[in-house]
């Protein structure tokens, strides 16, 4: 694009490029440039990612990105946005300023806080920020603000592992989801640029600092403070913790992998953090569940931290058209035949207050009986498929703990999740007429409409009383015999309601 293609709202400012001529030590310059350019040569990259802001992308929709921009404002300040995005969809436009970071920098509160009041004075619609912060949403941010966000301004963050994942689940897909070669291969460069260490991008790799300390006060018997810097940066690690996890099973699996949160949390981090911290301190428990397109049921991920272990589970209803308890135990087993790993169990879960009963899941493929309740005088209600994982020593290091997570969450999918399916129960059939004895087939049309064949017997209604039937018996046998009379010999043997002797005598005579 010409430099006198640039809005007039611009004083400075380069369209983003694929191939950046920026200095080696700009890694932000260079990742940014590179993602934005990406945006606009691959559009069906651009429509899945825009699309998680809420925005539609259609075929007719123009992209124009920038790099190093600077605006005609009123406002003196010598903090300069990484990048800006137009989105022009017929009449409408959409722009949003971005802010990028790599590595470990972090994104600072103050100055998305001066972006967000020059884009309220010009009048763009967002600031996206991107970094190696993680967040379950794009419309949660990792950085605190001294003030809220301007009224008509959205702030939205996304994480290089979020725009790396979705790169990565595109260019898996079949080619027509490219409207040509050129671009699944300018987004697979992409890809293999965004992995390369030198792009500065890198996974979730460690927990926070605290994080040593916490798991020592919990074992100590020592009680944890709801506000204490150790408790709320443990759960916020944890929560991008989740959201890597996600990530990393999503392009193992080649499908998006998400978290399950209530609406309430989706809509408001500040009470999911507030929420878990409470979790944390009140049953010394960290834990999400992963919500995997069509998977039996979730998958719930709890870190105990009085225990040192993990553990990954699934839930499953007991099939109902199984009556016994044993019946239901050996359906549930044969889905998972070759699953003899000794961490994980099966848990019985029983009618009303009885305790849940569990086993090994060897032990239980050898004895069904094993997980029996005595007590209870009802088939088992529901299964959990558990594995269970002893950290131990590893459970307190930064760095360990999440290495140990991200082994045990894909072991646990591999052995059990992937070989799971929910009992759904059979269609109904079609069942007699109570009052009249017939199917509700036979009872769809008169008797009178079938054809009728020189096969079939004569009918006649059905008869009340023995003396009716008997008679009507009889007269169908007079009836069967005048009309086996009629027919040639050859028809007249193959009647199925002709006697084996009347059949010999037939062929003799």
């Amino acid at each position: 694009m010409a430099r006198s293609s640039r809005p007039d709202y611009l004083i400075s400012g380069e369209p983003a490029r694929l191939i950046p001529t920026l200095a080696e030590t700009s890694k932000e310059g260079r990742s940014t440039s590179v993602f934005l350019a990406s945006l606009m040569a691959v559009p069906p990259f651009a429509k899945q990612v825009l699309s998680g802001l809420g925005l539609r992308v259609g075929k007719t929709a123009a992209i124009q990105c920038y790099t190093e921009v600077g605006f005609k404002s009123s406002r003196t300040t010598k903090d300069r946005p990484d990048g800006l995005i137009v989105l022009s969809t017929g009449r409408n436009v959409w722009r949003a300023l971005v802010e990028a970071k790599c590595g470990n920098a972090e994104l600072k509160g103050e100055q998305l806080s001066n972006y967000l009041d020059l884009a309220k004075e010009l009048g763009i619609d967002a600031v996206i920020t991107i970094s190696n912060q993680l967040t379950a949403l794009p419309t949660h941010h990792p950085a605190d603000l001294p003030k809220k966000p301007p009224k008509g301004v959205h702030l939205f963050h996304w994480s290089w592992m979020h725009l790396l994942t979705e790169a990565t689940l595109l260019v898996s897909q079949p080619k027509d989801s490219f409207d040509d070669p050129e671009q699944r291969y300018i987004l697979s460069e992409v890809v293999r640029y965004l992995r390369h260490p030198n792009s500065g991008i890198h996974r979730f790799d460690r927990m926070n600092p605290e994080w040593k300390d916490l798991v020592s006060s919990v074992h100590s018997g020592a009680s944890l403070q709801k506000n204490s810097k150790e408790v709320v940066n443990s759960v916020a690690s944890w929560h991008q913790e989740q959201r890597d996890v996600c990530l990393e099973l999503s392009r193992q699996l080649g499908r998006g992998v998400g978290l399950k949160l209530a609406k309430k949390e989706a809509e408001n981090p500040e009470l999911r953090l507030k929420e878990d911290c409470d979790v944390l301190i009140r049953d010394h428990k960290l834990q999400f569940t992963l919500d995997v397109p069509d998977i039996a049921s979730p998958i719930d991920v709890v870190a105990d931290i009085r225990l040192r272990n993990i553990t990954c589970s699934m839930r499953l209803a007991a099939p109902q058209d199984r009556k016994s308890t044993s019946a239901r135990v050996n359906w549930l087993t044969r889905q998972l035949p070759k699953t003899d790993n000794e961490h994980i169990h099966i848990r019985a879960n029983w009618p009303g207050r009885a305790q849940a009963t569990q086993a090994p899941i060897t032990r239980v493929k050898e004895d069904p009986s094993s997980v029996e309740n005595d007590n209870v005088g009802k088939a088992v209600g529901s299964f959990e498929v558990l594995l269970i994982k002893d950290l131990a020593g590893d459970f307190g290091r930064n760095v360990k703990f999440i290495e140990r997570l991200e082994e045990v969450v894909p072991e646990f999918y591999e052995h059990v999740a992937q070989h799971l399916r929910e009992w759904i129960p059979s269609p109904p059939k079609i069942q007699k007429d109570v009052l009249s004895g017939k199917s509700s087939e036979d009872t769809s049309q008169p008797q009178s409409a079938r054809p009728v064949s020189a096969e079939d017997p004569p009918q006649h209604p059905s008869a009340n009383t023995a003396d009716d039937r008997l008679s009507q018996s009889r007269q169908s046998a007079v009836e069967l015999s005048a009309m086996s009379a009629m027919l040639p010999d050859d028809q007249r043997l193959s009647l199925p309601w002709l006697s084996k002797n009347e059949k010999d005598k037939d062929a003799t005579s």
